[in-house]
């Protein structure tokens, strides 16, 4: 093949890729949609599955090589090993604890390392039970939540933990269960399960009398509710200050639900960017000044005041 073909065959195959996608998204949203017409328990507790089930990506990315001078330690979660990364010397510096999102992994701290290290903070991530190296096939909120506690009794109080998108969410939850962290850093953090379960149904077709069985099915399992994972009614009780970083044009989860969380925690500040979206904006400078900024005790972002003559504003 001569580099013109080469060339010419590129488009052809992505064009390919994206209508194969699209016929698999039609089929799903097509089974989905017939299932919960014919059979809703048993259509609800597939797509229970499928919402609790990483992409498979999540595995290759985090098979890249450490980054300069960590370490790994598999720390004991329910009876079994969740794979951790460490960054200095956590019990003799003040350590960052971070915790990824939803089909991701600890090493997308990677870009925070530079700044916390130069800083004096030794670093911890992990890879939540069946995302990365740790293994297990699916998880929860709960589940993060959980295994996010088992890392902080195994490394202790940490100076500050950083929470991105789900990984945001299970920092609210092991907070309210007794996390140890003097300082909370979150970056566009999911706010609302229930909200969550209706942005994926509306992506597979699943019609709301059955995505409202799937969450019956999950609360029944892990005897919580979706209500009480709510950041409205966990944040208002947390007494740690904390930065909450969002994007305008976060596609995946909105930048409404990081307000939520600036609005309601007593402590919190808000930090916006535009442009960024629900990625790259783990890994921006300007938004990893911040956080670092804000860690070390300096003022960063807004501070949102809800009352009943200024329902949202800056103060």
């Amino acid at each position: 093949m001569n580099r013109d073909t080469r060339n010419h065959a590129l488009p052809r195959q992505k064009i390919s890729t994206t209508v194969r996608s699209n016929i698999i998204g039609r089929l799903i949203r097509t089974a989905f949609g017939l299932g919960g017409w014919l059979a809703p328990e048993t259509t609800a507790a597939r797509a229970g599955r499928l919402f609790a089930t990483p992409l498979a990506a999540t595995r290759r990315a985090a098979g890249q090589p450490l980054p300069a001078d960590g370490c790994r330690v598999d720390v004991d979660a329910d009876g079994h090993s969740v794979v951790a990364y460490v960054w200095g010397e956590p019990a003799r510096q003040p350590y960052v604890l971070f915790s990824h999102g939803w089909s991701s992994h600890g090493l997308r701290i990677d870009s925070w390392l530079p700044a916390l290290t130069a800083a004096g903070y030794a670093v911890v991530g992990f890879d939540q039970f069946a995302h990365g190296r740790s293994p297990g096939r699916q998880t929860t909120l709960p589940g993060f939540r959980d295994h996010l506690l088992a890392v902080g009794r195994r490394f202790g109080p940490a100076a500050a933990v950083i929470g991105h998108s789900l990984g945001g969410a299970a920092t609210m939850l092991a907070l309210e269960a007794g996390l140890r962290a003097d300082r909370v850093v979150l970056v566009a953090p999911a706010a609302d399960p229930i909200d969550a379960s209706r942005r994926f149904a509306g992506m597979i077709g699943l019609a709301a009398h059955v995505c409202r069985r799937m969450r019956a099915q999950f609360e029944s399992r892990l005897g919580i509710r979706f209500e009480d994972m709510q950041a409205h009614t966990v944040v208002p009780h947390l007494a740690q200050p904390a930065l909450v970083v969002h994007d305008l044009r976060d596609r995946e989860v909105p930048w409404s639900e990081g307000e939520r969380y600036a609005r309601f925690w007593p402590h919190a500040r808000l930090l916006t960017t535009d442009g960024l979206g629900h990625r790259r904006i783990l890994d921006d400078p300007e938004v990893i000044r911040a956080g670092v900024d804000f860690i070390e005790g300096r003022t960063v972002g807004d501070r949102i005041v809800s009352t009943q003559d200024l329902p949202y504003g800056f103060a």
